[in-house]
């Protein structure tokens, strides 16, 4: 009696893997981090791993899908409008890059593109908008935004110059765990608008810190690039914008 055919087992279940293609939900995809996926998202990357309950967040897989819009319960407070307090910067400590610097790695195949959405209660308009932007840098302009391609301004300048706040907000990221970017600063300025600061030499704020616009967050460097230069881009819900839109005439 011929033996009975084998039924293949089950595919191993991605995490998350349920969430795939809804509404507010991100698919990992290869040399993403969590730190990346929140300036590409419009998230502080510390909410994400918050959301996600991730014990390890630099242990994330390709393919995993990931929540990057608060859960009900927290859209509260997620909405809140930054309000920013007065304060002392201090030197970032060597350690502010932290564990979510590490690149996704493992399984071969990934799950289809992201689907990222503006998370909850986040408004293309109104107060959201309302930001009053300046320059971060009065160096010359090296290089201008280019959709697809470039994702921000290049301004030129000397190392050690000054980098300043572009507008006020809240400290999301400072440290160097983001490949390409070098010693970086994103601000958090509401739940619409993104700011990424890249190359510094050196950082003088921390994560968490409240800033005004205009106070000095860094100083301009080379790191990850081939010159002193400012990377400077603004995103919106996540989405790169051309930044000379927004910023004031010289």
């Amino acid at each position: 009696m011929p033996p009975a055919p084998s039924v293949p087992p089950d595919p191993v279940k991605t995490p998350g893997g349920e969430n795939s293609g809804k509404p507010g939900f991100y698919t990992v995809k290869p040399g993403d981090t969590m730190i990346r996926i929140g300036l590409e998202t419009g998230q502080n990357w510390k909410d994400l791993v918050k959301w996600n309950n991730l014990d390890k967040p630099n242990l994330i897989e390709v393919g995993q899908v990931l929540r990057v819009a608060p859960p009900a319960a927290d859209a509260g407070v997620s909405t809140r409008p930054i309000v920013p307090a007065k304060i002392e910067t201090r030197p970032l400590d060597a350690r502010a890059a932290g564990a979510a610097g590490i690149a996704a790695s493992a399984p071969a195949a990934s799950l289809p593109g992201a689907v990222a959405l503006a998370p909850a209660g986040a408004t293309a308009s109104g107060d959201n908008d309302d930001v009053n932007w300046q320059w971060p840098a009065t160096g010359s302009l090296l290089s201008s935004f280019e959709e697809g391609k470039a994702k921000g301004l290049t301004i030129g300048g000397k190392a050690g110059d000054p980098v300043l706040a572009a507008a006020e907000g809240r400290v999301v990221y400072a440290g160097s765990g983001l490949r390409g970017y070098g010693n970086l600063v994103i601000l958090k300025h509401n739940n619409t608008y993104l700011t990424a600061y890249a190359h510094n030499q050196r950082l003088v704020v921390k994560e968490d810190q409240n800033v005004r616009r205009g106070q000095k967050i860094a100083e301009m460097g080379s790191t990850d690039a081939d010159r002193v230069q400012l990377l400077f881009e603004i995103r919106k819900l996540g989405k790169p914008v051309d930044p000379a839109r927004l910023l004031p005439p010289r």
